[in-house]
């Protein structure tokens, strides 16, 4: 729930940057609601991880997904710590897979 959390911070501090530079603001709305959705599915695959054996997998695919956008474009400091924060969270998953998976009930 941490990710969501930066998601969140991430998409606010875009949305703060629309009056800079006015003729960006269409990619810096996209960013954002990018931002707040990726933040609303990692809040959900948080609360659920451990009931659904989907939920598991769709976190690992958004956690990949999110790796590899990170660096597709211009890659900053940013970008380079939310790709760590993501890849560490990802290393977790994997690792607490067999727990996870284990406690799921099919609700």
């Amino acid at each position: 729930m941490t990710i969501a959390s930066v998601l969140i911070i991430l998409g606010i501090g875009t949305l703060l940057r629309i009056n800079q530079n006015p003729d960006h603001k269409i990619l810096y709305m996209m960013y954002a609601i990018l931002f707040f959705g990726d933040a609303v599915l990692m809040f959900i695959c948080g609360l659920f991880i451990g009931r659904q054996k989907q939920v598991y997998w769709f976190a690992i695919v958004l956690l990949s997904l999110n790796s590899i956008l990170s660096i597709t474009d211009q890659v900053g400091i940013v970008d380079l710590l939310f790709l760590l924060f993501n890849l560490i969270i990802l290393g977790v998953l994997i690792v607490a897979r067999k727990n996870l998976l284990s406690h799921e009930t099919n609700s």
